[in-house]
C-alpha cells in the first residue's frame, strides 16, 4: 500500500507563463538581500550542547569545547555586524535581518539596531537548525517562543519565516496557525512568490536561494569575493533581462560571519553598486515584497 507523501511536490509552477507583478517604478527585478543573524545561536558544547556546529572554515571537529569555532562565530557580531550595516546605509538600500529567536536574545541591541536603521528582522528558527523530524509540539513551541522573543526585544513582530535547510512536514501549517505571517522562505523552486493552499488558507511563499548566497565561500577553498560579485551580478543581470516582458526576483544569502570579513566585503559593495546603479532594481525587504504581491497578484481561481 502506497503512503500519502510528506511534501506535496509541485514539478509545473507558473508552465513559462508568470505573473506579472508590476513592481514599483517598473523595475525588472525585486531584489531581496537577507542578512542571517545566527551567532549565539548556533549548536556549542560551551554553552551546554550535546555537540557543536560543524559547518564553518576551519575543517576540524571536537568532541568537547570548542574555542575556535566559538570565537569564529563571535567575529559576526562582534565586527562584521557594524561593517555590512554601515554599508547598507552608504547605498540606501533596506534588508531583511533573518534573526535566531536566540541570537535575539542574546545581542539584542543588534536587533534594534537594524530596526532602527529601517531594516525588517524576520524570524530564522529559535536555534540555527533544521526541523526536519521536529515533532508538532515542540516545533509549535519553538515558533512561539521565536515570535515573541522578536517581537519584545524590537517592539515589532516577524513577518516572515525561515527553517535553516530542511522544514518539518507541519512547520508550514504551524506558522499559518500560529497566525501574522505574511509569508514564509522554506523554498527553493522558483524565481518569483507564489501561493499555496495551507490548512484552508491562503499561504505566500517566497522562495529563497543558496547560489547567490555567501555559503558559497565555504563550498570552494579559492572561492573569492570577486567570484561571488561575478557571479549575483551575472544572475541579476540574467533576471533583468528576462525583467523586460517577465519581471522576477532575485534573492541575495548573507551571514555576518562570512561577508563580513574584509576580504569579502568588497563583494558586496560592488554587487550593491551595481544593483542600485542598474535602475532595473527595487530593492526590498521580504515583507515589502509580500506585502506587494498580496496587493497585486491575486490568487489564481
Amino acid at each position: 500500500m502506497s503512503s500519502q507523501p510528506a511534501f506535496r511536490r509541485d514539478l509545473t509552477g507558473y508552465a513559462g507563463h508568470p505573473p506579472h507583478p508590476r513592481w514599483p517604478n517598473s523595475a525588472r527585478v525585486a531584489v531581496s538581500l537577507v542578512v542571517n543573524f545566527e551567532e549565539g545561536s548556533e549548536f556549542s558544547i560551551s554553552d551546554g550542547d550535546g555537540s557543536n556546529e560543524a559547518i564553518y572554515e576551519v575543517v576540524h571537529r571536537l568532541d568537547g569545547p570548542d574555542p575556535c569555532i566559538d570565537s569564529h562565530f563571535e567575529y559576526g557580531t562582534r565586527a562584521a555586524w557594524w561593517r555590512i550595516m554601515d554599508l547598507f546605509d552608504a547605498h540606501g538600500v533596506k534588508v531583511t535581518v533573518s534573526a535566531c529567536g536566540r541570537a535575539v536574545e542574546r545581542s539584542p541591541d543588534l536587533a534594534r539596531d537594524a530596526v532602527a536603521r529601517g531594516h525588517e528582522v524576520s524570524a530564522h528558527g529559535w536555534r540555527w537548525q533544521s526541523h526536519a523530524g521536529m515533532g508538532e509540539s515542540e516545533e509549535r513551541r519553538v515558533i512561539a517562543r521565536t515570535v515573541e522573543t522578536i517581537q519584545r526585544v524590537t517592539g515589532q513582530r516577524p513577518l516572515g519565516w525561515h527553517t535553516r535547510s530542511a522544514s518539518s512536514p507541519n512547520t508550514r501549517r504551524l506558522l499559518v496557525e500560529e497566525g501574522g505571517f505574511l509569508y514564509d522562505s522554506d523554498a527553493y523552486n522558483d524565481d518569483l512568490p507564489y501561493y499555496l493552499d495551507v490548512a484552508g488558507r491562503t499561504h505566500l511563499v517566497l522562495p529563497y536561494a543558496f547560489d547567490s548566497n555567501d555559503m558559497q565561500f565555504f563550498n570552494g577553498s579559492r572561492f573569492r569575493g570577486a567570484d561571488f560579485a561575478d557571479y549575483v551580478i551575472d544572475a541579476f543581470e540574467w533576471l533583468a533581462r528576462e525583467g523586460a516582458s517577465a519581471p522576477k526576483m532575485l534573492s541575495i544569502g548573507l551571514h555576518l560571519r562570512m561577508i563580513g570579513r574584509p576580504g569579502r566585503i568588497g563583494a558586496l559593495d560592488r554587487i550593491l553598486a551595481h544593483i542600485t546603479g542598474s535602475g532595473a532594481a527595487w530593492v526590498a525587504p521580504r515583507a515589502d515584497i509580500a506585502r506587494h504581491w498580496l496587493a497585486n497578484v491575486p490568487p489564481a481561481r
